[in-house]
């Protein structure tokens, strides 16, 4: 018996992305995601649901119980506003996870020749879940191979991107915290502000980057005092994304860059502190299962595109292809369709079926 997306499936997709749309929720708070993801897969599919703490993953025993392979998705959002909530799916994750639901969809009353594991990660956007759930699957399951789809604008709809290799950068964040003493704005003299270190801080970062192989710095925030006209501030923040194609040019970056606020720090007689956020390393396809998704597309006659154009986003899946081999394909929006983290962008219905049948070859 072999498994089939039929259209009646693909409109349960649909409104499963659609409900999922409308309660989106921040990284590590995805309580509501969850249970609507559990309740579709008790009621619409046979896979066994394994809890975990602020996520969970799902089972189906396949004849060969020691060949186990995984489909992630995440369950969190952005904080962008969208009718009149803080909070939504503006890169596209609610349809990542009804693709991966419809593996299950589609396997119902089917034995697979592999053991499918679906997984439902936390918080991809600030790189924590893929570092949380990578290890417990190896442990826990064993998995020999996981896969992972995103969705980018900017190319044909419905068309396949895999290759092998560096397929997204690392990259981290940096706060740094700038501290002097606070004065009259009359007597700037009799104060220690920070902002002069921080625009010079600022305009260092630009000049440190370069384009092959990527070294990216970019000033995020920037804030110096309350802004009222009567105070000379002594506090202020400058934050930094630092990007590289690999982690150890990004920590190279990081220790120069460290060393100039240091030596700002000191001239200025400020108070230096740092704080490191939202780690993620490379991404890094495994040859043989990047294949393997290359294979799938041209069997289902969907269009590949032969590109290696290393997309610059950072994806928390290099935890997971650290540990496992596996792979992260990329299938097209549209063209002219909007771009992923703005106002405008909603995941588009008509890829889902895309996706899933990829995943279901994998199979």
């Amino acid at each position: 018996m072999t498994a089939v997306l039929t259209e009646e499936m693909i409109q349960k997709l649909t409104r499963l992305r659609k409900q999922l749309h409308e309660n989106a929720e921040l990284p590590h708070q995805e309580y509501r995601t969850g249970e609507i993801l559990e309740a579709f897969l008790e009621k619409e599919t046979d896979f066994r649901i394994v809890r975990q703490e602020g996520w969970f993953y799902a089972v189906k025993d396949g004849r060969e119980t020691e060949d186990v392979i995984a489909f992630r998705a995440e369950m969190d959002a952005l904080p962008i506003a969208e009718g009149g909530k803080p909070v939504s799916h503006r890169c596209g994750h609610d349809g990542h996870m009804a693709a991966v639901c419809g593996v299950a969809v589609a396997l119902k009353g089917i034995v697979p020749a592999r053991t499918v594991c679906l997984v439902f990660q936390p918080a991809e956007e600030v790189g924590e879940g893929g570092e949380l759930c990578a290890g417990i699957l190896k442990e826990q399951l064993a998995v020999r191979e996981i896969y992972a789809c995103h969705n980018r604008s900017g190319y044909p709809e419905g068309s396949v991107i895999c290759f092998e290799g560096l397929t997204q950068p690392a990259s981290e964040g940096i706060i740094l915290s700038l501290t002097g003493k606070a004065s009259h704005a009359s007597e700037p003299e009799k104060g220690r502000n920070p902002a002069g270190a921080a625009a010079r801080l600022a305009l260092l970062t630009a000049e440190m980057n370069q384009e092959k192989p990527l070294i990216l710095s970019t000033v995020t925030g920037m804030r110096v005092g309350t802004g009222d006209f009567g105070i000379s501030p002594g506090e202020g923040e400058l934050r930094i994304t630092l990007r590289a194609e690999n982690e150890c040019d990004m920590k190279m970056q990081e220790g120069r860059l460290l060393q100039q606020a240091e030596a700002l720090a000191k001239e200025e007689g400020l108070r230096l502190e740092t704080e490191i956020r939202d780690y993620f390393p490379e991404t890094r396809n495994d040859r043989k299962c990047a294949q393997k998704v290359l294979s799938a597309a041209r069997g289902l006659g969907l269009t590949v595109l032969d590109s290696k154009e290393l997309w610059r986003a950072s994806e928390d899946f290099g935890y997971y292809t650290r540990e496992i081999p596996g792979a992260m394909f990329y299938v097209g929006n549209g063209t002219d369709h909007p771009p992923l983290h703005t106002d405008c962008y909603e995941f588009p219905d008509r890829i889902l079926r895309v996706i899933t049948e990829i995943f279901l070859a994998l199979v």
